[in-house]
């Protein structure tokens, strides 16, 4: 696919593309590090009908879950499970904090088997590694399990049933 890349002086750089359906889009990276994904009109390839502003940590999220291989399941023949890298936003209640404190394994049944930086994998983390922002973490659990533990890194909810009354620590990942 053609992707047309335009400098912009003193702003940043656009970069468009028209996907195989004919819907075009657009994504303007300004020189502060902040993005613009622009949708464009089918009567009018010049007018933007719709933009989302990205901070780069939103970025990277959407450009991870765009790449193919970021949300094939593990082949798991039939057993149910699946996995999922879930991104440590700079809102989440546990960046910072150690692994253990989010107590994954035992609020879910998710196990987080590793942990994904920049600069390296961490493969099973024990519960005193300390999570940071722009960490990614391996699961691997049930649907409904993966999903609670999103939220729960996320900061966006709690599992239903869970007290948060059990001090312990349930192994690596929580």
């Amino acid at each position: 696919m053609a992707t047309r890349r335009t400098p912009l002086p003193g702003v940043g750089t656009q970069y468009d593309f028209t996907s195989e359906s004919g819907h075009h889009l657009s994504l303007v990276v300004h020189q502060d590090g902040r993005r613009f994904l622009g949708f464009y009109s089918a009567d009018d390839p010049d007018e933007c009908a719709s933009s989302v502003p990205l901070t780069p940590d939103e970025a990277g999220t959407l450009a991870h879950l765009l790449d193919p291989a970021a949300v094939e399941g593990v082949r798991t023949d039939g057993l149910d499970l699946v996995t999922e890298h879930i991104p440590v936003s700079a809102r989440s209640p546990y960046s910072g904090r150690p692994l253990g404190d989010t107590r994954a394994r035992t609020r879910t049944g998710a196990s987080i088997v590793a942990v994904r930086r920049p600069s390296n994998v961490h493969p099973s983390p024990g519960p005193g590694f300390r999570l940071m922002i722009g960490d990614t973490l391996v699961v691997v659990g049930t649907r409904e399990g993966v999903d609670a533990l999103t939220e729960i890194i996320a900061g966006s909810g709690d599992v239903p049933g869970d007290s948060g009354d059990d001090p312990g620590v349930s192994g690596a990942g929580g």
